[in-house]
């Protein structure tokens, strides 16, 4: 820990820290069990009486009048009020506690229960341990840190600072809890697959590439685990899902990240209807258990999250809100024409996918607040999903958009090994001709199929995204602990 990096007060913690070794004393201490929290300690007060009890924590306010300091410590389930008196310590463990305990400091101390006048439930404390000493100052005005860049940036300190942030990820951890109860008791089996993969496939984004040693091989990060679940459809398993850690090397915004947390759930013998309802049920489910609610509140909309949800086709939203026909932007100068009047610039080729995907999800998903699926998409723009049978320029998948994004995305699965090949195909000429979002050829995964894999539904949820709306965030970094950021250089850190 070098002291150019320390301001006056960080300077003396450390030289205190120093003293205290001298002595024999540990700055940082050694196990300290707890029989209860803080908050049950507080919830249970009539239950202790005069019984000796612990509490523990992060210091977080201290006061002091003479003789007698009031302390306020944190752990993980709330504050509570330590009292240290002069009189139950004696002098020497009373000055030492003035001399080494500090803000920011974590400390464990034995005692009993009692009420101040004003009603707050205290620890007397008849003895207490230094665990761990803080050597660094916590930030200006700590208690409400509001820099957002120092927030993203070292999470812990938001932690520190923001109660409600630590409350913001346990809410994540239940939400994941709930969606993970809803589909085992539907009989849906949780797997794991290669997080590393020789070829990226299951979507069309540009991957992030490595280099495995012990094979001396390229590999890729995965964009999604589809191709690797629906091999295990083919094997036998029929319900499946995976929660899962997804990498897309593409920009960011306020709903992208590159690295994002991805639910995929694959159905033996369903299609994309079976999925419609299991979404709509599964998103309802997992708000009325950890949010209480059947509607939340997002971009200062009253959303209802209640089944059944809105369903509009493609092609009728993309007319009802640009006013132009889908199939007209298969010819170039009219899709440039349309670009042109809906005031739409593209960097990417002028291809009909590209042309469609940027008009819709600028001009169109911004208008769907309320939960509405819309289903059936061309099928340029879903090289994984089956052909519909009355229209084969169409196929059977939907996008659930609420809050103005699209939160989740299915597909009555292609089962037909000849018609994927002949995708896959399409997609690599398209990559040749300058696309970077596209599908790579796969033809372990095409040998598979032919082995037969059963009509499927596929499901793909951001969960990134459905904590935002169940939590009322508007950025994703927000609700993801470690956002991914520029590493800033030893000079900027300084600044």
């Amino acid at each position: 820990m070098a002291d150019s990096g320390l301001n006056e007060v960080e300077r003396k913690r450390k030289e205190l820290m120093l003293y205290l070794r001298s002595m024999g004393i540990s700055p940082f201490g050694e196990r300290f069990i707890t029989l209860h929290t803080n908050k049950e300690l507080k919830e249970k007060f009539d239950n202790f009486g005069n019984e000796e009890i612990a509490a523990k924590g992060r210091v977080v306010a201290i006061r002091g009048h003479g003789k007698a300091s009031f302390i306020v410590v944190r752990d993980f389930s709330s504050d509570i009020q330590l009292y240290f008196r002069f009189d139950n310590l004696g002098e020497e463990k009373y000055k030492f506690f003035k001399q080494v305990v500090d803000i920011g400091d974590i400390i464990g101390a034995k005692g009993t229960l009692f009420k101040t006048h004003t009603n707050e439930i205290t620890v007397e404390v008849k003895d207490f341990m230094l665990l761990s000493k803080s050597m660094r100052l916590l930030p200006e005005k700590w208690h409400g840190l509001k820099d957002s860049e120092i927030r993203y940036r070292k999470r812990y300190l938001d932690l520190i600072a923001n109660r409600e942030i630590l409350d913001l990820f346990v809410k994540r951890s239940e939400i994941i809890d709930a969606i993970r109860t809803f589909l085992k008791n539907k009989d849906f089996l949780e797997v794991e697959t290669p997080m590393l993969q020789p070829v990226a496939g299951g979507a069309t984004a540009r991957p992030f590439d490595t280099h495995y040693n012990a094979l001396d091989q390229n590999m890729y990060l995965r964009i999604a685990p589809e191709l690797y679940l629906k091999r295990l459809i083919i094997g036998g398993f029929e319900k499946v899902f995976e929660l899962n850690r997804n990498f897309r090397n593409e920009g960011l915004s306020t709903k992208h990240n590159p690295e994002f947390t991805m639910m995929e759930v694959y159905w033996a013998y369903a299609d994309y209807n079976d999925m419609m309802t299991l979404t709509e049920e599964l998103i309802y489910a997992a708000a009325k258990e950890v949010i209480g609610e059947e509607s939340v509140q997002f971009k200062g909309a009253d959303i209802n999250l209640s089944p059944p949800f809105s369903r509009i086709s493609f092609t009728e939203a993309f007319k009802k809100y640009t006013g132009v026909d889908v199939d007209e932007l298969r010819d170039t100068k009219r899709a440039k024409t349309a670009l042109e009047t809906l005031e739409i610039r593209m960097n990417k080729p002028l291809t009909f996918g590209n042309v469609v995907n940027e008009i819709f999800d600028k001009r169109v998903e911004p208008h769907f607040i309320q939960p509405t699926f819309v289903y059936d998409y061309p099928l340029e723009i879903s090289p994984l999903a089956k052909r519909k049978d009355d229209d084969s320029h169409m196929v059977e998948r939907f996008e659930l958009f609420i809050g103005g994004m699209e939160i989740a995305n299915a597909f009555s699965e292609l089962n037909d090994p000849i018609d994927q090949y002949e995708r896959f195909k399409d997609q690599v000429e398209a990559k040749n001709e300058g696309g970077e979002e596209t599908h790579m050829m796969d033809t372990d995964y095409i040998e598979a199929m032919e082995y037969g894999l059963p009509p499927t539904g596929g499901l793909g949820v951001g969960i990134d995204r459905l904590v935002m709306l169940l939590t009322g965030k508007e950025s994703i970094r927000e609700v993801i602990l470690f956002p991914q950021l520029k590493t800033k250089t030893d000079e900027e850190e300084k600044e």
